[in-house]
């Protein structure tokens, strides 16, 4: 932005110092002999004894950085803004801005203030179901399915609830083996070996049947439950199938609460805790945010992603939350301590800079450096540049900047159009080279410069300056410091001239 504001000063320049008479010497300044109109004198004189404001030239009503020396229109036909001689600022970089203009661009301020700012951390997850609300039925013993309950997955079951009915050889020879030993036990009460043996062979066919997980008085046909309640996930059951001892035949879950997996990265780590509270957000459900609270941060590290799975639990008694969807996580998190902060809308930052425009008092602006924190919401943190209470503008700011960037511009030019330093010494001329244009003359000390007396070279505004000089004839001489190490001689008095010089070149 600096380097258009200068561009467009440059391009304004030549009226600018017309109107001011910047960089212009003083005695080409003081009348019509030195070439300048004399309405371009008189004008200013005049506004002051009349008690009018001068103007200095017009800026874009727009805040872009073009100025006129005379008045006109943007493209879209609104007039330039006129800039005064008296809301020069008194400092550096100070603009001075009309109560009337401040209520035109619509400036806003807030105050620097303190508190504790709420910084998102945002992540990508996929809803899941929870681990630890979901079963398998899967039977124990070998038969096959004479008649399913349940036919479909998606159907919602109850706890306790038949899913399908069984015949197993294997619980009808289990049963057969029960009820001999129960008859041999009662058959030997008259040897007791005989009955002491028949009851270790029923209990062992009962623990057997237990570890089958049916009745201890089971027969070949057993009716299956629903172990919890929920939703059929899978179903491999088939009426009339066989089946194997082991082999998954439903799985159930409970959705009522669900899961959602993120992944945060490493450098948020150090602001998550188990118990935070977050929101959730779908796809399917535009405008909607589900509550969440962080239930587990994973142990392990993705190296290729550097990111960690986080765990949220929330409830899901509408069933609208179905495993799969996609899920945008934000959780809250929040310094410890108060800091500075300052609405976002104060900064501008155009790459290479981060700056506030400070309120002073008196309708004075001044463009302020910082360095910039962490961001939360409408907020960012400041750590230098401002101290709380201060006011900044956070509307029209950019306006105000880019008339403080075009003053600063012009302030520089007005540097650079200053004549260079000048002084005088006495002392001898030595000799003249012609070729190379200078002048050896010895001089003795110059206080300004800590110069000792010595001869040296300088360099010569015009050959006219040492016409009809001797060698070692003395002299007084006047140079110019144009440049570092570059001295050159505008004026030299010869013998008996001391109230009129020989010679003079002025370097306009």
């Amino acid at each position: 932005m600096g380097a258009l504001v200068v561009v467009a000063a440059l391009a304004a320049g030549g009226g600018y110092w017309a109107g001011t008479g910047l960089g212009v010497p003083a005695d080409a300044r003081s009348g019509a002999a030195a070439g300048t109109p004399a309405g371009a004198v008189d004008q200013g004189a005049a506004a002051s004894a009349t008690g009018e404001r001068t103007i200095l030239y017009y800026r874009n009503p727009m805040g872009l950085p073009d100025t006129s020396p005379v008045p006109k229109k943007d493209s879209m036909g609104i007039d330039y803004i006129p800039v005064y001689a008296d809301e020069q600022p008194d400092d550096a970089g100070v603009v001075r801005v009309s109560p009337a203009r401040v209520q035109t661009l619509g400036v806003r301020t807030a105050v620097v203030e303190s508190r504790t700012l709420a910084v998102p951390i945002r992540a990508s997850g996929r809803v899941e179901i929870d681990e630890r609300a979901q079963a398998v039925v899967a039977p124990r013993f070998d038969g096959w399915i004479e008649r399913l309950h349940v036919r479909a997955v998606g159907d919602v079951v109850r706890k306790g609830q038949p899913l399908f009915s069984t015949y197993s050889p294997e619980l009808q020879s289990a049963g057969e083996e029960l009820r001999i030993a129960e008859r041999l036990q009662r058959d030997s009460s008259a040897d007791p070996v005989a009955g002491e043996a028949a009851a270790r062979l029923a209990e062992a066919t009962r623990a057997r049947l237990r570890n089958l997980q049916v009745g201890g008085q089971a027969g070949p046909r057993q009716t299956l439950h629903a172990p919890v309640a929920g939703i059929v996930l899978d179903k491999a059951a088939i009426e009339g199938a066989r089946f194997a001892a082991g082999e998954a035949l439903f799985r159930i879950a409970d959705l009522s609460r669900v899961w959602v997996v993120a992944d945060v990265y490493e450098r948020d780590l150090s602001q998550i805790r188990p118990g935070q509270h977050a929101q959730v957000t779908l796809d399917a459900f535009p405008g909607r945010a589900f509550e969440a609270r962080v239930d587990y941060l994973y142990p392990t590290l993705n190296t290729a992603t550097r990111s960690t799975p986080l765990r949220l639990e929330l409830d899901n008694p509408d069933g609208v939350l179905r495993p799969g969807m996609f899920a945008r996580v934000e959780l809250e998190t929040g310094g410890v301590a108060p800091t500075l902060v300052v609405p976002a809308s104060a900064v501008i930052d155009d790459g290479e800079r981060q700056v506030v425009l400070m309120a002073l008092d008196e309708g004075r602006f001044q463009p302020r450096p910082v360095r910039l924190g962490a961001r939360g919401g409408d907020f960012v943190e400041v750590r230098e540049g401002v101290q709380a209470g201060e006011r900044v503008v956070v509307s029209a700011n950019f306006l105000i900047d880019s008339e403080s960037q075009l003053r600063a511009a012009l302030s520089n030019m007005n540097e650079a159009a200053a004549p260079p330093p000048v002084h005088e010494a006495e002392g001898r001329f030595e000799a003249f080279d012609a070729e190379l244009g200078s002048v050896t003359l010895t001089h003795g000390e110059i206080p300004a410069l800590k110069w000792p007396e010595m001869t040296m070279d300088f360099g010569l505004a015009s050959p006219e300056l040492v016409r009809g000089l001797a060698p070692g004839a003395p002299i007084r001489f006047r140079f110019e410091e144009r440049g570092p190490g570059d001295y050159v001689v505008t004026r030299i008095e010869g013998p008996g001239d001391a109230a009129t010089p020989a010679a003079e070149h002025r370097h306009d």
